[in-house]
């Protein structure tokens, strides 16, 4: 009788483990979940401040229509993006346009006292800086979320339950250098 009740009460220690682990996971998984919103959230943004930012330059910019059609090309690929790695590609590349254009802008006087190119410029620059947050705090909760479900005993109950390791919003090496604009 004592070994049925012992045998009952770990089957009940045992089930509240596994109730608690998978909430667990669910639970950063749904974390996960949220901050990709959040990056998708400034995505947003930035695509709608992009048309407006071109459409006042490139009147002054005539002769830098490629880089121009470049930072619209890269705005829709990004757009049309799916999944976490090639949306991370997509924006990398959507990001070094956006750099090349404010390089080229330099050399146009005219552009940098203009109030509205400014005040664009100004919008997408800080919603660059909200997007690298989002990507930082992403990341952290994907870092998180990953530990969890290859860590002992949890990833015995990811395995059973199917929860999968979730990719990073990396930036490519090439990436991480200097936009290099050679206005000859």
């Amino acid at each position: 009788m004592l070994a049925l009740f012992i045998i009952i009460g770990i089957i009940v220690v045992v089930g509240f483990a596994i109730v608690g682990i998978y909430n667990s996971l669910v639970r950063e998984r749904n974390r996960v979940k949220n901050a990709w919103s959040q990056i998708d959230v400034q995505l947003k943004r930035r695509y709608d401040l992009i048309p407006n930012l071109v459409e006042v330059v490139k009147d002054y910019m005539s002769y830098e229509q490629e880089t121009l059609t470049k930072v619209i090309e890269a705005r829709n690929f990004a757009m049309g993006a799916k999944g976490v790695k090639q949306q991370a590609e997509a924006e990398n590349m959507l990001s070094g346009s956006l750099k090349s254009l404010f390089a080229v802008m330099e050399n146009y006087p005219q552009l940098k006292a203009n109030e509205n190119v400014m005040k664009l410029q100004e919008e997408l620059t800080s919603t660059e800086n909200k997007i690298s947050y989002s990507r930082q705090f992403y990341n952290d909760s994907v870092m998180q979320f990953n530990t969890m479900v290859e860590t002992f005993p949890n990833n015995i109950i990811a395995n059973v339950f199917n929860f999968k390791q979730m990719d990073f919003f990396a930036i490519p090496e090439a990436e991480k250098q200097n936009v290099k604009v050679d206005l000859r």
